[in-house]
């Protein structure tokens, strides 16, 4: 597939098979996450992967869209420095693109995954805050539940001419 192929087929998967995914892999997704653009390439983020049971089941039970988790083979916390970002409110952006990569990255190394929400909502930032036992500048943005997908998705059309606008509104 060529990366525009990448782009336009990549669905978010919430079922997966169960196959363990190798660490060799995780590491190649999180290079793609930090090879991401970022204000004034501060590069404010940090990523905390987790397998552990017990760690998935305490976040779905915080945050009622992450049931996903439970059956996922690994799940990625993004977040960001506060002391790194270039100014307040770059650090979510910055982690928006490496988050983007990490799924794009995914998709393209035969993963399924899924996007799940944390910024910028106050009890998820302070449960996940607390679950982590994330340093208090360190802020979590964004879960990613990844694992072999166990089902497919049609592609949606989303092309939408009427959005374009050329030189003004």
């Amino acid at each position: 597939m060529d990366l525009l192929e990448i782009i336009i087929h990549r669905r978010s998967i919430r079922k997966y098979t169960g196959q363990p995914v190798d660490d060799a892999l995780i590491e190649k997704l999180i290079q793609a996450g930090m090879y991401a653009p970022s204000a004034v390439n501060k590069q404010p983020w940090h990523f905390v992967i987790f397998r552990d049971r017990d760690t998935r089941k305490k976040i779905t039970e915080i945050h009622k869209n992450a049931w996903m988790l439970k059956d996922a083979s690994v799940g990625i916390l993004v977040c960001w420095d506060e002391t790194l970002q270039h100014d307040t409110g770059y650090g979510p952006v910055d982690c928006a693109a490496a988050t983007q990569n990490i799924l794009l990255a995914a998709h393209a190394s035969g993963l399924g995954g899924v996007w799940i929400g944390v910024y910028p909502r106050e009890d998820r930032i302070n449960n996940v805050h607390k679950i982590f036992q994330l340093p208090k500048a360190v802020q979590p943005f964004s879960l990613i539940a990844l694992g072999y997908p166990d089902e497919m998705k049609t592609l949606p059309e989303r092309f939408n001419p009427s959005r374009i606008h050329f030189e003004k509104w």
